[in-house]
């Protein structure tokens, strides 16, 4: 079983920065495959980013080049640094875990991101 907290969420101006933690609980952290999703209203949950055990990392092409995920086995915790906010990255943001061997996958309960002038 592995439990997932996210934060550092909030309220932030067009072109700001926020840094998204998602702390775990659980033995094998290092093992586990992380992901960020994004659900904006009225829209489907989107992913948004991924980090394997082996920290390589894929984005969507909507945060390329603005958004960084990261890991530190030591903390178990996984970020999402996220520049250059626009608008429409408005959004829950949710922490994703997902066990390499059964792939099955937890979840954390979500952190909201405004961005908004």
């Amino acid at each position: 079983q592995v439990r997932l907290v996210e934060s550092g969420g909030g309220l932030v101006q067009p072109g700001g920065s926020l840094r998204l933690s998602c702390a775990a609980s659980g033995r094998f952290f290092s093992n586990y495959v992380m992901r960020w999703y994004r659900q904006a209203p009225g829209k489907q949950r989107e992913l948004v980013a991924s980090i394997s055990s082996a920290r390589i990392t894929n984005y969507v092409d909507s945060v390329k080049d603005r958004f960084t995920i990261s890991r530190d086995n030591a903390k178990n915790t996984v970020f999402l640094q996220m520049n250059s906010l626009k608008p429409e990255d408005t959004a829950v943001y949710y922490c994703n875990a997902e066990n390499p061997v059964t792939n099955q996958g937890y979840w954390g309960q979500g952190t909201q991101v405004t961005v908004s002038s």
